[in-house]
């Protein structure tokens, strides 16, 4: 029987998972790896900041689901893929062999691309369970000694859509607990123009946002590079000093360690090239879904940011990747 091994039990893992067995029940024998035993809901972590969810809210048994669907499931690591032998080492040792294998492994943040960036430094983050739950504890102590904030996204970031959600949802706690007067806001982005989102915009996006945040006082910076952050401040390439008393940026995104030490596997930031099938270049039997494939800028800017790849498109890559594998088999 064939073997498909997927990496990865969130979006693209699951949604993989799931069409293998409902398209190959017969035909396949679909293992999943991951090092992770819980699924999270992560659109919803932009709620767990402001304390309108908490974790147990938004994730359920991602071990559970698979096993009572009959897919296997392996609590480990991959650690290297080895494309010549069709073979994936674990962290635990063992070593899976498999004849296709859908790479769903999501990415990893950036932290080290500017001096200052991340929550081990002077900014807040809401893209991991225990960022998002620390960003709520520090929202807390904000709140009792308010001061300016600085909210958006560093070069070569993709996920702008989280920063203005999280934009948005700031301006309207800091309101709600009546200090939005001690609160000014400046929006940082990349992107070329408001509402860019990565995707070229979308119709009267640009003048929708403008006159939103000037109704809510919100200032803003677009293509603009962050090049640096203080204890008190986010420093733009162009000199320009923004007193920040509170930080939250979008960093940006690096493959799968996994990906990044399988030589041949992806390019230099560790995303997997693959073809519009989602079908490896150069070895046949790998697909990806997903944060771990590459897809290229259609729309480069003075500043650099990248396209975004939210549940919806994961969804869909790795349909159309279980898809692609269901042909060639």
């Amino acid at each position: 029987m064939t073997t498909i091994l997927v990496l990865g039990g969130n979006f693209g893992g699951m949604t993989s998972a799931f069409e293998l067995q409902r398209k190959l029940r017969m035909q396949a024998r679909v293992v999943v790896v991951s090092r992770q035993k819980e699924f999270v809901y992560i659109p919803s972590l932009i709620w767990v900041p402001f304390g309108r969810r908490s974790l147990k809210d938004i994730t359920f048994s991602a071990e559970a689901t698979f096993r009572k669907a009959g897919i296997e499931f392996v609590l480990d690591e991959a650690t290297r893929i080895n494309p010549e032998a069709s073979t994936v080492r674990l962290a635990s040792g063992r070593e899976l062999s498999y004849d296709f294998l859908i790479i769903a492994t999501g990415a990893e943040l950036v932290w080290d691309s500017l001096p200052g960036l991340g929550p081990r430094a002077f900014t807040h983050s809401i893209f991991t369970p225990p960022d998002a739950e620390a960003t709520y504890a520090s929202f807390q102590k904000f709140l009792e000694a308010p001061g300016p904030a600085v909210i958006g996204a560093v070069p070569g970031a993709s996920c702008m859509g989280a920063g203005y959600e999280y934009l948005f949802n700031f301006d309207r706690y800091v309101r709600k607990h009546r200090v939005r007067n001690q609160v000014p806001i400046t929006w940082v982005t990349p992107e070329p123009r408001l509402g860019h989102f990565g995707i070229g915009g979308i119709r009267g996006g640009e003048l929708m946002l403008k006159a939103f945040l000037k109704w809510q006082r919100i200032d803003y910076r677009a293509n603009a590079a962050i090049k640096e952050v203080t204890k008190d401040a986010v420093i733009l390439e162009s000199g320009e000093r923004l007193p920040a008393t509170w930080k939250m940026l979008v960093p940006a995104f690096k493959g799968a360690r996994v990906v990044r030490e399988s030589p041949g596997i992806g390019d230099e930031k560790g995303f997997v090239l693959t073809d519009d099938s989602y079908r490896h270049g150069t070895f046949p039997n790998i697909f990806a879904a997903g944060l771990a494939v590459r897809v290229a800028n259609p729309f480069p800017g003075s500043v650099p940011f990248g396209v975004p790849k939210t549940g919806f498109p994961t969804d869909e890559m790795a349909k159309t990747a279980v898809e692609n594998i269901r042909r060639v088999m």
